[in-house]
């Protein structure tokens, strides 16, 4: 039986701090983990990490809260205020469908226009410099050669965030580390304990690495809505070098999303490429295709299936 602590490690990149952590889930409290996100197009397989990890909590004991950060979304120029309403509605379904049944949905406007909540951002704004804040957006907003002000709010709030919704530990992509260090280091100046962290790998851009999957490049992505037809032509293009398992996309699907449903991955071809073949980790499947002994055209093809029965692709 895994354990908790190996729950929480599980795909996990980065924990900050194991310590607290280990104190954290021996404790008998109600414990909090949360992950916000934006709503602001479809929702794809890079947000089913997180999502992962967040089913993984909540075996390992964890209140699950999800904050639908509409006035976030708003804040970093991501769509009127409709058609942001619109994608919270659709990604709460959504989400619900992928894992997260029990999990608590929040939508960021209903609390962040409250007094107290405003007073929070008001008094961290105090100890923050405006350099400072952009310079932890750089790697979640768009068009940082001219950021707007909105832009330095955006970070101070998901700071204020984790206290009112009295989180525990909260979970991100990498992408979040700049954002989560500011709570660490200033969430005290609020008078609330930081919460424990757990960054996770990003899903490299289908096009290959140096751009990670995004909902604003449809080539670069697997949406969770997308037609089974949609999912084969997108993984027959997808970058996948043979033998190389450094930035390939097609590869962290695997790993990240696939062996969070399955204990066993099974590729099928015909006898002359070596029959039919089965891997009980993504270790094993790896070093097969690194040794060019798994070709990427059949790591495609059974990835597919596995994503078409794991997303409902019709």
């Amino acid at each position: 039986m895994v354990s908790n602590i190996e729950l929480v490690r599980k795909n996990s990149i980065e924990i900050i701090s194991e310590p607290e952590l280990s104190e954290l889930l021996s404790s008998k409290k109600e414990k909090i983990a949360y992950c916000g996100y934006e709503p602001s197009g479809p929702d794809h397989l890079g947000h089913m990490v997180t999502i992962s990890k967040l089913v993984d909590l909540e075996k390992a004991g964890f209140k699950i809260v999800v904050l639908l950060a509409d006035l976030h979304a708003f804040l970093n120029k991501k769509g009127s205020k409709e058609f942001i309403e619109e994608q919270c509605k659709e990604w709460e379904n959504s989400f619900k469908k992928l894992g997260l049944k029990n999990a608590k949905f929040v939508r960021g406007s209903s609390f962040q226009l409250k007094p107290e909540y405003i007073e929070d951002v008001f008094l961290l704004a105090q100890h923050i410099t405006i350099n400072r804040g952009v310079r932890s957006m750089q790697e979640v907003a768009r068009d940082m050669e001219h950021a707007s002000l909105s832009q330095a709010i955006y970070p101070l709030m998901q700071v204020v965030d984790m206290k009112h919704l009295n989180v525990s530990l909260a979970v991100g992509g990498l992408e979040q580390r700049k954002i989560h260090g500011l709570a660490r280091e200033e969430l005290s100046k609020i008078n609330f304990k930081a919460p424990v962290l757990v960054h996770t790998p990003l899903i490299d851009s289908l096009a290959g690495p140096g751009q990670k999957m995004s909902s604003s490049i449809p080539e670069s992505m697997i949406s969770v809505k997308d037609s089974a037809e949609a999912i084969k032509k997108k993984l027959a293009k997808a970058y996948c070098p043979e033998g190389i398992s450094e930035g390939n996309p097609v590869l962290q699907i695997v790993k990240l999303i696939v062996f969070s449903h399955v204990s066993e991955f099974k590729v099928e071809r015909p006898e002359k490429f070596g029959g039919n073949v089965s891997f009980n980790s993504f270790e094993s499947l790896e070093k097969d295709f690194s040794e060019k002994k798994l070709h990427p055209m059949d790591l495609k093809n059974a990835l597919a299936k596995y994503l078409i029965e794991i997303l409902g692709a019709k």
